[in-house]
């Protein structure tokens, strides 16, 4: 292993951190640690917001090729060391094969799809004015420093959609992975760029213990923007902050996700789709399902039906390509999990199927009869319990899809694509699908949530106005007649 992929990165140099603090990295699956890491501490996070302060005035004057450049040779370094990342978010995440490649993917195209953005920022939109004579410009301009703060889930895609629109844009990133995944939620993403050829100091990674850093790396002065993946509770702690000290905030937080069988839906099509969405890096994803609404007509159908899917599939070492159930992130994530569900028996959810704990890996629960206002209903599990809640109507099914905190991601199955978008229209959530998973990513497309489920988005044109700021400039080109 590298002898980078333990160490900060700030200002172009690769070092330990400054902090007394070591933390271990440890292998979800087997226990075993993977490095040890000298963490960083305030100084560290003043170091490499000064570098990227200072680093960030060159390059916002970059020219559009020089920035094409390094992304387009950030996509080739990455493309040639798959096999080497793919085993690396394996053994440190947990990650199953499957979602590990699909999650390296995800991040190249995050960086392809920032590169067309890039000639939009020389470019103004121009338009007329309704005074006589006068024509409008808008500009954009890079915001300046963001301050990167990730969750363990999807480490290299989440840091990727930052900054790679952020390095279009002319922006400068310090990286804050989680210690859980911070090889590949940090020097990796660092790495890459470095051998890209992005200038020293326009991307910096600091891993730091919060108990000794507490807020430090949000209130600091010097970034504009902090982005945060994470809790929904972190989150709003990381709003009030910058809203206090007038940053501005990109929040991707929690989901309670609804998937909704109406009953004219073609049933297969949702019991496939029904699998993925609920056993996708074993349930730790923000847009997995949650609760299954289902028109009685295909109630016990799909009870039986996904239940003996989920018992189906296979699980174990993630190392085995095979494997798609592995273990949850730490023992926190499990005893959750495992508490969930004896909370679901309590409340008379009907048990279909009992997961065990096998070691860290927790294999499917599904409960069905689940109510809608129950304590299972409306957490966001990040495991492995299907809750399934029959309904009679469509007007049944949307208010109870909609009671929830959260507005993330939804899904809706029925053979009529009209009333379909009529329905997905109606869910109060950032992203619905119709007839696919809840889980879904588009590089072009804005990743975002409502409610208690974020502000902002990620990815397509919304997603790179996130890391960019506007100028209105208007040019009077005869003299103007005044009132007065």
């Amino acid at each position: 292993m590298s002898e980078k992929y333990n160490k900060q990165y700030i200002n172009g140099v690769w070092r330990d951190g400054s902090s007394d603090t070591v933390y271990d990295n440890i292998n979800p699956y087997n226990n075993e640690r993977v490095i040890q890491i000298k963490l960083a501490n305030r100084d560290d996070i003043d170091e490499a917001y000064l570098a990227a302060k200072n680093a960030q005035k060159a390059w916002a004057s970059s020219t559009a090729e020089e920035r094409k450049t390094v992304l387009t040779r950030a996509v080739q370094m990455l493309q040639a060391r798959k096999d080497e990342i793919v085993g690396l978010m394996v053994q440190e995440s947990g990650s199953s094969v499957t979602k590990a490649v699909s999650e390296f993917m995800a991040s190249v195209g995050s960086i392809m799809a920032a590169i067309p953005y890039i000639d939009s920022m020389f470019s103004p939109h121009v338009f007329p004015s309704p005074l006589p004579d006068k024509e409008n410009h808008v500009y954009r301009f890079p915001v300046g420093v963001i301050g990167v703060i990730n969750a363990f889930n999807f480490p290299l895609y989440m840091a990727m959609r930052v900054v790679a629109p952020a390095i279009a844009a002319g922006d400068a990133v310090v990286l804050k992975p989680d210690s859980q995944t911070y090889i590949t939620g940090g020097p990796i993403v660092a790495d890459i760029f470095e051998q890209a050829g992005l200038p020293t100091g326009v991307l910096n990674v600091v891993g730091y213990d919060v108990a000794e850093v507490g807020d430090y790396m949000i209130e600091h002065p010097v970034p504009r923007i902090i982005s945060f993946t994470g809790s929904t509770g972190v989150g709003r702690h990381i709003g009030e902050l910058c809203g206090k000290h007038l940053k501005r905030a990109s929040l991707e937080l929690g989901g309670n996700n609804p998937f909704v069988v109406l009953e004219d839906a073609d049933l297969d099509q949702a019991v496939n789709a029904a699998v993925f969405s609920k056993l996708m890096n074993s349930g730790q994803v923000c847009i997995c399902t949650n609760r299954f609404f289902v028109h009685r007509k295909h109630y016990e159908a799909f009870i039986t039906r996904l239940a003996d899917r989920l018992q189906q599939v296979p699980y174990g070492n993630p190392a085995d390509p095979k494997v798609i159930v592995g273990p949850l992130i730490n023992e926190k994530q499990i005893e959750k999990v495992l508490g969930l569900a004896e909370i679901a028996k309590q409340e008379g959810a009907r048990l279909v199927l009992e997961g065990q704990r096998i070691g860290n890996i927790v294999t499917p629960f599904v409960f069905a009869d689940v109510k809608p206002d129950s304590k299972l209903a409306q957490t966001e599990i990040f495991g492995p319990i299907a809750s399934i809640i029959p309904f009679d109507t469509e007007e049944e099914a949307l208010a109870w899809a909609n009671d929830t905190e959260y507005g993330l991601s939804s899904a809706v199955f029925t053979s009529n694509i009209e009333k379909g978008m009529a329905f997905a229209r109606s869910i109060e959530s950032g992203m619905t699908h119709v007839n696919n998973t809840t889980i879904n990513m588009d590089m072009n497309a804005p990743f975002g949530g409502e409610k208690s489920s974020g502000i902002g988005h990620y990815g397509g044109d919304l997603g790179f106005e996130e890391f960019t700021t506007s100028k209105w400039v208007s040019v009077q080109k005869k003299p103007r007649i005044f009132p007065f």
